[in-house]
């Protein structure tokens, strides 16, 4: 514990870094309140529903092919639970998070690629020298079209000054999930088709395997639980416009 400081020696500049500090501290708890109580009801939730369908009467019971809806829901919840906690953790605490990242399959060669350049608008240096092209940084994203898979190769080149040593490099293009493989335009046909067609995710691995890429039903529930924690602020805004009207109908 820390030792408390005698208010009644401190400064009032003291006690004004004090006090943010102290409201910095209250809501990084509350937030993290807000999130464990979020994590809680999730995991009750789905406990509570294993349970029924262990020890229901038969007729209550799960058949195999429902087990896969409720595997496709634990596994997006928990990917929604993962990204919810990285945006609540701090730099610190994602570094010293000792998670080992997973090894991803290249994409198959025979996939017909779209290569997209990403270069400096200018590439006269701020000295005056021009800047030569000393290499690129090459990333693959998986776009799909209803029967064909594509992927996007992007190329970002790296622009060096010989005089003063300054690196230019186009910015990483914003992607919906960091790092990730899948495009918008993939994510958005999962979603589609999850929750306009009501496909479930068994059912679009198995169509994603006849488009020649087997894509794994835990990896599509990833994706799907990443995609609400991001559309969360849209579902937000949504839910205030509603709740402005005297009546809903449902």
């Amino acid at each position: 514990m820390t030792e408390r400081p005698d208010l009644d020696q401190l400064s009032a500049d003291q006690l004004r870094a004090l006090a943010t500090e102290l409201f910095d501290r209250v809501e990084n708890k509350e937030r993290a309140l807000v999130h464990r109580d979020a994590v809680i009801e999730k995991l009750t939730h789905e406990v509570a529903i294993l349970k029924r369908h262990k020890y229901a009467r038969r007729s209550e019971q799960l058949d195999a092919v429902q087990g896969k809806l409720l595997d496709e829901l634990i596994d997006s919840d928990l990917a929604a639970i993962e990204a919810e906690l990285d945006q609540v953790m701090t730099e610190e605490q994602k570094a010293a998070r000792s998670k080992q990242p997973p090894k991803r399959t290249p994409l198959p060669p025979e996939l017909p690629r779209t290569l997209i350049h990403h270069e400096p608008e200018n590439t006269q240096c701020c000295c005056g020298c021009q800047l030569k092209r000393i290499g690129e940084d090459v990333s693959e994203k998986l776009d799909y079209v209803p029967g064909e898979f594509t992927v996007e190769r992007h190329i970002r080149g790296k622009w060096a000054c010989a005089k003063c040593e300054t690196l230019i490099q186009a910015p990483v293009p914003p992607q919906v999930i960091d790092k990730g493989i899948p495009t918008a335009g993939l994510l958005a046909q999962i979603l589609v088709a999850k929750y306009a067609d009501h496909l479930p995710l068994y059912r679009q691995e198995r169509i994603f395997g006849r488009a020649g890429l087997e894509i794994p039903r835990s990896t599509l529930a990833e994706w799907v639980g990443a995609c609400g924690v991001q559309l969360q602020p849209l579902v937000n805004a949504l839910r205030d416009v509603l709740l402005e009207h005297p009546v809903l109908h449902a």
